[in-house]
């Protein structure tokens, strides 16, 4: 699945596949062309769906559901959107319990967890906001800074930092068969995230989450779920246009 479904998805550019030309083919895909300067990035108002065909999967594999659905049941599952936005990305998803195996973190640590990447430079330079489901609930953003690496083989799972918050709430528990609503955001340093639009946690990433930039995306682990995302704005003057899909796995 995981190599026939990337192999039709990634042969040919977004634009070629869809009929368009120009500078930034990735960027304007079926998100549509929005202007940056008239939509807030804290409004859930402005975001707009994505196809899994506009996912980047780096490891696992994500089938398609009718919707704009996205199913994971592997035990890692990592990918990043192919479009360069606001740093704004929110999942609607359906918990649907355990793997049926499951995979250890690079550090040797087991969760089940399911999360947005922001700043997704490479897999040595990222930001997280992660909902931990097992073995405790509750949600933690981390940056992972590597300078100067961007594959796993260089970094495994060094550079990981655990932001403190300045203010945050307890996450539910997550039974099998709930669906909530995940959302990150930064502007700047500043990040919030909010679960069924309610604020769960907010703070200062700190410069070194400055000091990488790129597309917006999610991760998985040990959990299996259906998901919606929506994304904000595509950026049309974006420094050198959209990454490009590269499979690199990634340690933790």
């Amino acid at each position: 699945m995981r190599g026939a479904w990337k192999r039709s998805i990634f042969r040919r550019p977004f634009g070629a596949m869809l009929g368009i030309s120009g500078v930034y083919p990735r960027a304007v895909i079926i998100l549509g062309a929005i202007s940056v300067s008239a939509v807030s990035a804290s409004s859930s108002n402005a975001l707009v769906p994505v196809s899994p065909a506009n996912f980047c999967v780096t490891e696992g594999t994500v089938e398609e559901l009718p919707g704009h659905l996205l199913s994971v049941t592997v035990p890692k599952m990592r990918a990043y959107l192919n479009a360069l936005t606001l740093q704004t990305i929110e999942a609607r998803f359906t918990y649907q319990g355990a793997t049926g195996s499951e995979a250890r973190l690079g550090s040797g640590a087991l969760r089940r967890q399911f999360g947005l990447k922001l700043r997704a430079q490479d897999a040595c330079n990222v930001v997280y906001a992660m909902w931990r489901m097992a073995p405790e609930s509750k949600l933690v953003v981390s940056i992972k800074s590597n300078p100067g690496q961007d594959s796993s083989a260089q970094c495994g799972n060094r550079g990981y930092r655990n932001v403190k918050p300045r203010r945050d709430m307890t996450v539910p528990a997550l039974r099998v068969g709930d669906t909530h609503v995940i959302r990150a955001e930064m502007n700047g340093a500043e990040m919030k995230v909010f679960i069924d639009n309610s604020t769960v946690w907010e703070g200062f990433s700190g410069q070194d989450a400055l000091a990488f930039d790129g597309p917006v995306g999610i991760r998985s682990d040990n959990a299996r779920l259906q998901m919606q995302i929506r994304v904000g704005p595509v950026l049309h003057a974006q420094r050198g246009g959209a990454p490009i899909c590269r499979s690199s796995e990634e340690s933790e």
